[in-house]
């Protein structure tokens, strides 16, 4: 036989012995017999329900979280600044500033790339309510010259060199000033070192006069590394809010367009 006739012999072989065995299955049977049935298989209990996602701003900004602490108190200890009390008019110029190129952050730029003006000013405004602690004081490793050299910038400045006191835009205990001056207690210092290090080789921009970019630029490097250090070991107490407009009655020290959102 050929192997065509061998093939279809062998399929017809296959089928025949399959038939007979159902035949035989069929005849062992007992009459009335109830088919055998397919074991049952036992039903899961359906998983509960997951509660309905509350839609508030803090629910919102949990991408903002992420990087910037709890309820945005980020510590003096990673890198990223603490946002939660900061004025309001601040943090809605940096958003507007991350998202149109004026300060660099990959990250950030993507967030807000599709954001509007408005939803930046909630944005902005959620964070500004937000009365949280501060970290405690940390050692702040300065040499007694170095801690003295601190303090006077912060607290009298550099006149001779045009370099104002901190406090005169930063507010008198330096938790900031309204309604667009930062507090800078307790930031961490190697964010502040990047910071002023980006106004210095002009990275990061301000609306202009950019007067903190004068001042970087005014600063030594064991200036700005003094001071950072110092600035970042500091704390303030509960409930410390940015001095109002006007408070002290005196006027930003120098033209600033930041201090005036």
């Amino acid at each position: 036989m050929s192997r065509a006739a061998l093939s279809v012999l062998g399929v017809a072989l296959g089928v025949a012995l399959v038939v007979a065995l159902a035949i035989a299955a069929d005849v062992r049977a007992e009459p009335g017999a109830t088919p055998a049935q397919p074991a049952a298989v036992p039903m899961q209990p359906a998983a509960p329900a997951s509660a309905p996602v509350a839609d508030t701003m803090a629910q919102r900004m949990q991408a903002c979280v992420v990087c910037h602490g709890p309820e945005g108190r980020a510590t003096n200890t990673g890198y990223f600044p603490r946002i939660a009390g900061k004025p309001a008019g601040y943090l809605y110029e940096q958003l507007q500033n991350f998202r149109n190129g004026r300060r660099r952050n990959a990250a950030m730029a993507h967030l807000l790339q599709h954001l509007s003006d408005d939803y930046l000013r909630e944005i902005a405004r959620h964070f500004a309510t937000l009365d949280l602690p501060y970290p405690p004081a940390r050692p702040h490793g300065l040499t007694p010259e170095q801690q003295a050299l601190a303090e006077t910038l912060v607290r009298q400045g550099a006149p001779e060199r045009g370099i104002p006191a901190c406090t005169a835009c930063h507010g008198s205990r330096m938790a900031g000033r309204l309604p667009a001056m930062p507090g800078l207690l307790t930031l961490p210092a190697d964010y502040l070192l990047g910071q002023l290090g980006a106004w210095r080789n002009g990275v990061r921009r301000a609306a202009e006069p950019d007067c903190m970019a004068h001042v970087a630029r005014a600063l030594t490097p064991e200036e700005v590394a003094a001071v950072s250090r110092w600035l970042s070991a500091q704390t303030l107490p509960g409930g410390t809010a940015p001095d109002p407009a006007g408070a002290t009655g005196e006027p930003l020290p120098m033209a600033c367009g930041s201090g005036l959102r």
